[in-house]
C-alpha cells in the first residue's frame, strides 16, 4: 500500500512513516483528539524512484564535493529537478487522491509535510531540511508531495548527509497529509517546567493559527499552572500579529490584530483546564514529560504533535519507550510550522570563551569560515565562526543567527557589525574556529562571551527590529540629543526606528571596504564615477531613513592592516601597531587625489538636497589639520560657513589643542572613546590581553572630555559623543552634567541612553529650583 492511515500507525513504524508520522500516529492510537489524516510512506518514495529508473542517477548527481558551492547548487537543482520532472503513475496517484478525498467532506485543507526516516539519531539530526506545506487542495496535492520527496536535496540537505558521513541512497522519505486545523487559538504546552522539571506545566498561546508562536512572528500569553493545585500564573501579552488563513487565497497570512483583542487573554480558565488534563493524559501515555503542540476551534481541542522534553533529567528510561526513538527535534504544527519549537533547550559545557561585543544568546549550526567563497554556506540561523570578519562578510552576516571570531575585541568589525544588526557575538576567543566544528550545533552567549555545546531556542524570538523600537507611546523628551551610531547602510532601517534624534556616526570606511578592493584599486579599475556613486549610494540610505534628522558622516579612518586585506592592498606600509600609524585624516591629507572622491560625494549629496548631512573629520590631533582640511571642503565646492562639519577628539592632543580648532571655524566636536581611552592609557583596544585595563570611565579620560566640553561652549562649538562609551548609564550621566550637547549610542542602547538622560536632566532642574 502506498499510504497508511493514522489509526494504523504507532511508533514501531518510524522506517515505513518517519518521525512526525511516527509520533502523529501514536497520539492518534492513545485516543487523544489528533485531526484525521495518512502518510505516503516512506516505500512509496523509494518505489517511485526505482520504477522510474532515476534511482542511480539521482545518487550520482549528489555525489559532490559540498564545500564547491556552485557544484552543490548544482547537484540540488538537477537532483530536484529529476524528481519533479517524473510523472506519477496512474496507480499511485489515484490512490494518494482517494486517501485525501476521504479525509473531509468537500474540498478539504491539508498539511503536506515531510517526514524523513533519520529525522533524530543520535548523532544527527536531519529536522527542519525537508518542506511544510500549508492549505493545500486536491489540485495541488500531488505537486506539493513530489516537492516533499524532492526536498530531500536540497543544498542543505545534501551538504549536512556528506558531513554526517551518511549515504544519501539508504534515506528515506515519508510524507504526512493531515486536515488542517482552521485554529482560532493554537501554542504550546510544556507537561513540565522544561528547564528543571518541576512539575509545572507551562503554556504558551496566541490568536490563529500556531505558526506565528513557534516562529516567534507573535509574542504569546504565558500561563504557568502549578499541578498540585492548579493554581495560574497569567502573563497576557501584546499579541499584534496573528496567522490565518486567506479566504480567498487559501493561503496562510498574517494579519494585525484587532486593538481590543491585542491585549485580550486568550485562554479562560475552563480552556486552560482542558489543555491540562489532555497534557496530564499525554505525559502518562508516553511516561515522560512532553512538549506538545495544540490548536482550538470554538471548545475543541486538537492535539497537533508531541516530542518528549529532552532538557531535564526525569529518572525516565529512554529505552523503555519507542518514542524516544523518534524524531524528537522537528517542529511540526498541522497548523504549519517546520520551524523549532520556540522553548525547546539543549545546553551542554563551555567550549569557548572570549569577549561578550553583542549581547543575546544564539543557537545553531557552527560554519567555519576561512576562505570568503565558503560564505555560500552559512544558511539563516547559522552561526559564523571565523578568524575575524571583513566588510565582505557583511550579507551572509545578515543571514546568520550569531558570530564567534578568534581574533578582535569590543571594536572589532564583527562587535560593531554585529551590535548594529542585534546579532549576539563572542569575539576573541583565540581559537574558536579550530576547536569547533563544521555543522556542530552551539549556543553562543553574547553578554558571558562564552560559546557552549549543543542547542538553545529561548521562549522569546529574538526580533532585531521590534526590540530597539521605542515601546512608550512617546519617546523620551530630552534637552540633550540622544543620536544613534550607524556603520552599515544595512542598519539605517533598524537605526531610525529607535527613534534617535539622528546619526551622530556614519562610518564612511566600511563601504569603502566592502567593495574589496582599496580606493586606489577600485578607481583604476571602475573609474571615479563608480567610486563616488558606491559612496553616494551608501550614505543616502541612511540619510533617507533620517531626514531631516542630522547624519554625521565621518570620513574614512581604516588602519593599514585593514587595506591589505583588500585587493590592491600589498603596497600599504607594513605597521608594528596600525592603530597609530597612517589612518584619518592623516591619510586623506596624505593623498587628497583619493580624499577629493569622498568630498565630491558629500558635494553631489548637497546637490541632491541632503542638507540633513554633517561631515566629520577623524583623528586629528591640531589646528593645522583643520586648517589643510578645510582647504580641500573648498576645493571640492563645499561651503565650510553654509556646511557643518567637526572634527573628531580621539586623542589627548586634539582635546587639549580644540580651542584652536573652534577658532578655525568647525561647527562640532565629537569624542570618540574607544580611540581617546587607548591613546591615555596606553591601552590597545583590540588587544584581548589588555582588554580589562581599557576604562573609559578612567578619571583621566573624564578630565579631557570636561574641558573640552567647557571650552567649546564657550566658543558655541556643539559637543558630542559617538564611541561606544555613549551607550554607558554612568558616561551618560557625567556627560549631561557637563553640557555636552548630544549622545550618539549604539543601536540596542538608544532607548535606554533616552531614558537615562532624562533622568538626569530631570534631577538637574530639580536640584536648580529647590
Amino acid at each position: 500500500m502506498a499510504v497508511l492511515w493514522l489509526d494504523e500507525i504507532s511508533a514501531d513504524d518510524l522506517e515505513t512513516v518517519g518521525g512526525k508520522g511516527a509520533s502523529l500516529g501514536e497520539l492518534t492510537g492513545a485516543g487523544l483528539p489528533v485531526p484525521p489524516g495518512y502518510v505516503v510512506t516512506a516505500g512509496t518514495y523509494r518505489r517511485f524512484i526505482e520504477n522510474a529508473g532515476i534511482d542511480e542517477e539521482l545518487f550520482e548527481l549528489v555525489e559532490v564535493d559540498v564545500e564547491d558551492s556552485s557544484a552543490l547548487a548544482a547537484a540540488a537543482d538537477g537532483a530536484q529537478q529529476l524528481i519533479l520532472e517524473t510523472p506519477f503513475p496512474a496507480e499511485l496517484r489515484e490512490e494518494i487522491l482517494e486517501a485525501y478525498r476521504s479525509i473531509g467532506t468537500g474540498e478539504a485543507f491539508v498539511a503536506v509535510r515531510s517526514s524523513a526516516t533519520a529525522e533524530d539519531l543520535p548523532d544527527a539530526s536531519f529536522a527542519g531540511q525537508q518542506e511544510t506545506f500549508l492549505n493545500v487542495t486536491e489540485d495541488d496535492l500531488l505537486n506539493r508531495v513530489r516537492e516533499c520527496w524532492a526536498s530531500l536535496f536540497t543544498q542543505r540537505a545534501i551538504y549536512y548527509r556528506q558531513e554526517q558521513g551518511f549515504d544519501h541512497s539508504v534515506v528515506n522519505i515519508a510524507v504526512v497529509v493531515q486536515q488542517m486545523v482552521d485554529a482560532e487559538r493554537s501554542g504550546v504546552m510544556f507537561t513540565s517546567h522544561p528547564s528543571t522539571g518541576d512539575p509545572t506545566m507551562i503554556i504558551e498561546a496566541a490568536w490563529g493559527l500556531g505558526e506565528a508562536v513557534v516562529s516567534g512572528a507573535v509574542s504569546p500569553d504565558n500561563y504557568v499552572i502549578s499541578r498540585s493545585d492548579r493554581s495560574v500564573e497569567t502573563t497576557v501579552a501584546d499579541k499584534k500579529v496573528m496567522h490565518c488563513r486567506d479566504e480567498d487565497t487559501g493561503e496562510t497570512v498574517e494579519r494585525p490584530v484587532s486593538e481590543e483583542k491585542r491585549t485580550e487573554r486568550v485562554l479562560s480558565d475552563e480552556a486552560l483546564g482542558r489543555l491540562v488534563d489532555l497534557g496530564e493524559q499525554v505525559e502518562e501515555h508516553y511516561g515522560g514529560p512532553q512538549d506538545v503542540e495544540w490548536a482550538m476551534i470554538g471548545d475543541e481541542v486538537y492535539m497537533l504533535q508531541s516530542r518528549p522534553i529532552t532538557t531535564i533529567d526525569t529518572g525516565f528510561d529512554p529505552e523503555a519507550s519507542s518514542l524516544e526513538e523518534m524524531a524528537a527535534n522537528e517542529a511540526s504544527v498541522t497548523d504549519g510550522s517546520g520551524a523549532a519549537t520556540a522553548s525547546e533547550t539543549k545546553q551542554g559545557s563551555v567550549l569557548v570563551s572570549g569577549l561578550g561585543s553583542s549581547p543575546g544568546l544564539a543557537s545553531g549550526a557552527a560554519r567555519i569560515i576561512r576562505k570568503l567563497d565558503e560564505l555560500d554556506k552559512v544558511g539563516t540561523g547559522d552561526i559564523i565562526v571565523t578568524e575575524m570578519t571583513t566588510p565582505d562578510m557583511v550579507p551572509a552576516m545578515k543571514r546568520a543567527a550569531g558570530i564567534v571570531t578568534d581574533e578582535g575585541g569590543m571594536t572589532s568589525h564583527a562587535a560593531i557589525v554585529s551590535r548594529e544588526l542585534g546579532v549576539p557575538a563572542v569575539v576573541g576567543t583565540q581559537n574558536a574556529s579550530t576547536v569547533l566544528e563544521d555543522g556542530q550545533l552551539i549556543t553562543l552567549d553574547g553578554d558571558k562571551g562564552t560559546v557552549l555545546e549543543g542547542k538553545t531556542e529561548t521562549d522569546d524570538e529574538r526580533e532585531p527590529l521590534e526590540e530597539v523600537r521605542p515601546q512608550a507611546p512617546v519617546k523620551p523628551m530630552t534637552a540633550t540629543e540622544v543620536k544613534v551610531n550607524v556603520s552599515i547602510p544595512e542598519a539605517a532601517n533598524r537605526a531610525a526606528a529607535t527613534g534617535a534624534d539622528g546619526v551622530g556616526l556614519l562610518r564612511i570606511e566600511h563601504m569603502i571596504l566592502s567593495l574589496g578592493q582599496t580606493p586606489a584599486r577600485f578607481i583604476e579599475e571602475n573609474g571615479e564615477d563608480a567610486y563616488v556613486s558606491e559612496l553616494i549610494d551608501g550614505v543616502r540610505t541612511v540619510a533617507d531613513e533620517f531626514y531631516p534628522r542630522p547624519v554625521r558622516v565621518r570620513t574614512l579612518d581604516a588602519p593599514t592592516d585593514e587595506f591589505r586585506e583588500l585587493e590592491g592592498g600589498a603596497n600599504e606600509p607594513l605597521e608594528h601597531n596600525p592603530m597609530l600609524g597612517y589612518r584619518g585624516i592623516r591619510r586623506s591629507l596624505d593623498r587628497p587625489d583619493v580624499f577629493a572622491y569622498e568630498l565630491e560625494a558629500f558635494a553631489r549629496l548637497f546637490d541632491m538636497g541632503y542638507d540633513n548631512l554633517e561631515i566629520m573629520l577623524p583623528l586629528v590631533n591640531d589646528a593645522e589639520d583643520v586648517y589643510r582640511a578645510k582647504r580641500e571642503l573648498e576645493k571640492a565646492g563645499i561651503d565650510p560657513g553654509k556646511r557643518k562639519w567637526g572634527v573628531m577628539i580621539e586623542t589627548p592632543a586634539s582635546a587639549l589643542c580644540v580651542e584652536e580648532m573652534a577658532e578655525a571655524g568647525i561647527d562640532f566636536a565629537s569624542f570618540g572613546t574607544n580611540d581617546l581611552t587607548q591613546y591615555t592609557l596606553a591601552v590597545d583596544r583590540n588587544n584581548e590581553n589588555v582588554a580589562d585595563r581599557f576604562d573609559e570611565l578612567h578619571p583621566a579620560v573624564l578630565r579631557l572630555i570636561a574641558d573640552v566640553i567647557e571650552t567649546c561652549r564657550e566658543h558655541d562649538v556643539a559637543t558630542s559623543i559617538c564611541g561606544q562609551a555613549g551607550s554607558k548609564p554612568e558616561m551618560a550621566q557625567f556627560l549631561v552634567n557637563e553640557g555636552v550637547s548630544s549622545i550618539s549610542a549604539n543601536i540596542d542602547a538608544v532607548r535606554d541612553v533616552q531614558h537615562e538622560v532624562k533622568r538626569v536632566e530631570q534631577k538637574l532642574l530639580l536640584d536648580s529650583v529647590r
